[in-house]
């Protein structure tokens, strides 16, 4: 487990991570304390910098990192936002194709896209883990950033099993729990339980921001809570809610139609008691949810016939994977 940036050994092969920002930087900063040989790239040089300085291995030749993932068969990392990966992508199958190549970006069906238009042959299983901060960049890097988050995995009907294994042992070492699922189910739960949230939050920070001084000078836990995320770099919040779409417009949708609800119920009978109660509700499940222990996936034997299905299923009761 993940404890004061030291992580669990799980096996030596070399780590590439492509982007060193906040979760890039974190990777490098949690694998690279526990002695994995870890290197990386990242497009800006003030990043490299600040990684070298803090002595890790960075350059900002994408080429001849890929080479040298290439020659020491590393897995490589994609940690850019979605909107930058398609020129990295046609890289990695010039100059390291034989690779097992995983990803930290918040959609996976774009991805996955991407790499069917580019590089068909890539040996590839999706990742998202489930941690961050409004912060981004090198400096915001925090090797405890995944200790006891949620690392989705991609799992589907055709992944192999022992290139899953290595991703989610790289999931696992870093702290994380593992959740099996597939890109179009892991894509429309973050349209409801991230991307909304940044909308909804940056709702309510612009009705707040417009009222007056005297709003903003009030404004106390609610406010600053329900708008963290809207504190987040706009191009990163845009990349991932425009990539994420369709999945988007349809929570979107719901939620319009309970504000509108709720705004008829108080106009027409002075309650919102309908909305108000049903998110209670829901906040009270999420809390008993996370007061519960986690259920490990024990039943599913990864390599067996029908695994995969197996593996997405246990999920959806709730349950994890914990190696």
């Amino acid at each position: 487990m993940c404890k004061s940036g030291v992580v669990t050994e799980r096996g030596n092969r070399p780590v590439c991570i492509l982007g060193l920002g906040l979760i890039g930087g974190s990777m490098m900063r949690a694998l690279a304390a526990s002695g994995r040989a870890t290197f990386g790239y990242n497009r800006s040089a003030t990043g490299v910098d600040a990684a070298t300085t803090s002595g890790h291995d960075a350059s900002t030749d994408l080429d001849a990192t890929l080479r040298r993932a290439a020659t020491e068969d590393a897995v490589i990392v994609l940690a850019t936002p979605v909107t930058t990966i398609e020129p990295i992508v046609a890289a990695i199958a010039e100059h390291a194709p034989a690779c097992l190549l995983t990803d930290v970006i918040s959609v996976k069906q774009p991805v996955a896209e991407i790499l069917r238009r580019v590089f068909p042959q890539a040996r590839y299983v999706g990742g998202h883990p489930m941690a961050g901060t409004s912060r981004s960049g090198w400096e915001a890097a925090d090797p405890d950033l995944f200790g006891h988050a949620m690392w989705m995995v991609t799992t589907e009907d055709d992944t192999d099993a022992a290139d899953w294994t290595v991703v989610a042992d790289l999931a696992l070492s870093l702290g994380a729990a593992v959740v099996p699922a597939a890109a179009d189910a892991h894509d429309r739960a973050v349209a409801a339980i991230s991307h909304l949230p940044h909308l909804t939050a940056a709702a309510t920070a612009a009705v707040g921001a417009g009222e007056s001084d005297l709003a903003l000078r009030l404004a106390a836990g609610s406010f600053r809570d329900g708008t963290r995320v809207a504190g987040s770099a706009p191009q990163l919040q845009r990349a991932m809610i425009e990539a994420n779409a369709v999945a988007v417009l349809n929570v979107l949708s719901e939620t319009i139609d309970r504000l509108i609800a709720a705004r008829d119920e108080l106009r027409d009978h002075g309650t919102t008691a309908v909305l108000v109660d049903d998110g209670h509700r829901a906040r009270m499940a999420y809390e008993a949810m996370n007061d519960r222990p986690r259920v490990a996936i024990t039943d599913v034997e990864v390599g067996a016939p029908g695994w995969q299905k197996a593996m997405r299923g246990a999920a959806h009761r709730g349950h994890v994977w914990l190696g």
